[in-house]
C-alpha cells in the first residue's frame, strides 16, 4: 500500500553534521593532496576510543560505565579498546585519574597491534611523545622500559643484550658513578652541580641521547653506564638490534580530524604554522625518511618494523615508502596478518593499509610494515 506524501514542511529528515568553517589555506592544501574536504564534517560522528589498561578485569566495564555515564562499546577487532560517544570527557573521571583507562584512537591502537609484540621482544618506539615518562608512571607498565631524549634520526642504542651482561667490564663491582643504580627522579648535588659545570663550559652535547627514565626490570641497574650508552654500529644492530621497531613519523596530522577542529579554537594562523607552512612541509619528508631508515638500521636481521602517520596525504606515506623500498634492498614491505579483520582499505601500495573516518570511523592513519632481510649495512 502506497504512503501518503508528506508536504515538505513535514519531513523531519537527519541533517548531516555541520561542516567545520575551514580555511581557504587549509582547502588549498586539500586540493592539492587530492583530499576530501567533507571528511572533516564528521569530526562529531567519530567515537572516542579507550583503551583498558591490561590486566583490568573485565568486570570493571560496568563500573567505568556507571562513572562516565554511558555504554562501553567493545571494538571486536581490537582487544581491550572500547568505543564512547564522542562528548564523553574522560579526564575527569576517577577510572582515567587512577591509570585503568587511557584515550587512544582505534586507528592508532591498530599500528602497534601490526607489531605483533611478543613475550620477550626488545622493541623501540623512535617516535615517542614528550609526555612518555608520565604515562609509563601513571600506568606502571614503564618496569622493563628506558626512556631516552634524542634525535629519532641518529638515535643509535641498541637493547641490553643479555648474552653480553657476563662479558669482563659490563658488569659493576662497586655501587659508583660509573654504574647504574636503582632509578630516582631526584638527582644527587653532586650530580646536578656536575652538570651545571659540564652546561657552563660548555661540554654537553644536545645530540648525544640523554636517558631520562629507566625501569627497575629494564636490565641497567648494576651496568656500567659506558657499555649501555655507547653508540651501535651497523652490523651489531643486525645481531643485536631491536626485535621490533615502530616509527609512528612526526607529520602534517591532517589526518586526526578532531585535531583539526580544534584549530577552530586555536586559531587557524596556528595552523598555517603548524601544518601548512611549506618549508616546514618539505622539511617533514626529509625528517620521515629519516625516522624511517635510522628505525631500520636499529632493527636485527629478521625482525620487523611499523611505519605510521597520521596524515592522509600519500606524499608523507606511500611517497616515502616508495623512496625507502628503492634504496634499501634488505627492506621488504610484508602484509599484517592481523588486519584481516579491520575495518580499513589498501594504500596505492599493495600491503599498505589506511583508516578513515568515512570507512573506519576513526582519525586517518596509514600503516606499512617491514621485515628485515639479510644483507649489507645501510648507508
Amino acid at each position: 500500500m502506497d504512503s501518503p506524501e508528506i508536504p515538505p514542511s513535514d519531513r523531519t529528515e537527519e541533517q548531516p553534521p555541520a561542516s567545520l568553517p575551514l580555511p581557504a589555506a587549509f582547502l588549498e592544501f586539500l586540493s592539492e593532496n587530492g583530499l576530501d574536504p567533507t571528511l572533516y564534517s564528521m569530526a562529531d560522528t567519530i567515537p572516542r576510543y579507550i583503551r583498558l589498561k591490561p590486566g583490568t578485569e573485565s568486570r570493571m566495564v560496568t563500573e567505568i560505565e556507571g562513572e562516565l555515564k554511558c555504554y562501553l562499546r567493545k571494538v571486536s577487532w581490537l582487544p581491550d579498546f572500547y568505543a564512547i560517544p564522542p562528548e564523553i570527557q574522560i579526564a575527569g573521571s576517577k577510572a582515567y585519574q587512577q591509570g585503568k583507562i587511557y584515550g587512544i584512537d582505534a586507528a592508532s591502537g591498530a599500528a602497534i597491534l601490526a607489531l605483533d609484540v611478543q613475550q620477550g621482544d626488545h622493541v623501540l618506539d623512535l617516535c615517542a611523545a614528550p609526555a612518555c615518562r608520565t604515562m609509563l608512571q601513571k600506568y606502571s607498565i614503564g618496569d622493563r622500559s628506558r626512556l631516552f631524549v634524542a634525535d629519532g634520526t641518529s638515535f643509535s642504542i641498541l637493547p641490553v643484550n643479555s648474552n653480553l651482561w657476563n662479558m669482563d667490564g659490563y658488569i659493576g663491582t662497586e655501587n659508583n658513578e660509573s654504574m647504574f643504580s636503582e632509578w630516582t627522579s631526584k638527582r644527587s648535588w653532586k650530580d646536578r652541580q656536575k652538570s651545571k659545570k659540564a652546561k657552563a663550559a660548555g661540554l654537553l652535547s644536545t645530540s648525544e641521547p640523554e636517558l631520562i627514565y629507566y625501569g627497575k626490570d629494564s636490565g641497567l641497574v648494576g651496568l656500567q653506564k659506558h657499555y649501555v650508552l655507547s653508540p651501535s654500529t651497523d652490523d651489531a644492530a643486525c645481531t643485536s638490534g631491536y626485535d621490533k621497531v615502530l616509527v609512528d613519523a612526526e607529520c602534517t596530522h591532517d589526518g586526526s580530524i578532531k585535531h583539526i577542529q580544534k584549530f577552530e579554537f586555536w586559531g587557524w594562523k596556528t595552523l598555517d604554522r603548524r601544518v601548512l607552512d611549506a618549508e616546514r612541509t618539505g622539511s617533514l619528508l626529509h625528517l620521515q625518511l629519516g625516522l624511517l631508515t635510522n628505525g631500520f638500521r636499529l632493527l636485527k636481521t629478521g625482525g620487523s618494523l611499523v611505519y605510521s602517520t597520521c596524515s592522509l596525504t600519500v606524499a608523507q606515506n606511500e611517497n616515502v615508502v616508495q623512496q625507502f623500498l628503492s634504496r634499501y634492498p634488505s627492506a621488504e614491505l610484508i602484509k599484517i596478518d592481523s588486519a584481516g579483520s579491520w575495518p580499513c582499505r589498501s594504500g596505492s601500495i599493495e600491503k599498505t593499509l589506511r583508516f578513515d573516518p568515512l570507512t573506519s570511523q576513526t582519525s586517518g592513519l596509514f600503516v606499512a610494515k617491514f621485515v628485515k632481510l639479510p644483507s649489507s649495512s645501510i648507508s
